[in-house]
């Protein structure tokens, strides 16, 4: 085992903000926590893109998966609007700013620092080559929503 594989991957973060904690990689997870980098303050039925003011350049061929964390939506009453968000790695820039798309189901106040979100990076899906057919060889399951229907 190489030195780059017993230290993992080296990426490049800036931030754009005073007085942020730093991003860590929770101790035994995959997943890393960012905050928010403004107070935010959100009425019922209102949408923003939280600023979690950092820059990540992604090593390449590698992507972010980008989530709530398990307590946004408890603590804070938002949804993260794109259920998931997926960050390439040409997204690397110096103005190229990691936000979190919301949706407000109550009124809310999200603080500077609050923990709001979590990614985890993971290699990008190699090419797919499709090929039509007129028959999938394979039994059917029932269609879409039979699991566990007999």
């Amino acid at each position: 085992m190489d030195i780059q594989e017993c230290i993992g991957k080296v990426v490049k973060i800036k931030y754009h903000v005073d007085d942020l904690e730093p991003v860590k990689q929770a101790h035994d997870s995959e997943w890393c926590d960012l905050r928010s980098a403004e107070t935010v303050e959100l009425k019922k039925g209102e949408y923003k893109v939280i600023d979690l003011g950092v820059s990540i350049a992604l090593p390449d061929g590698y992507e972010a998966i980008l989530a709530p964390r398990s307590s946004t939506f408890k603590k804070y009453g938002i949804i993260q609007t794109n259920g998931i968000g997926v960050i390439d790695y040409l997204y690397r820039g110096n103005d190229d700013r990691w936000g979190m798309p919301v949706y407000a189901i109550r009124d809310t106040v999200i603080h500077k620092n609050d923990r709001i979100c979590q990614f985890r990076i993971q290699e990008c899906q190699l090419p797919l080559h499709f090929l039509e057919v007129d028959d999938m060889e394979d039994e059917s399951r029932g269609g879409f929503g039979s699991t566990d229907i007999k």
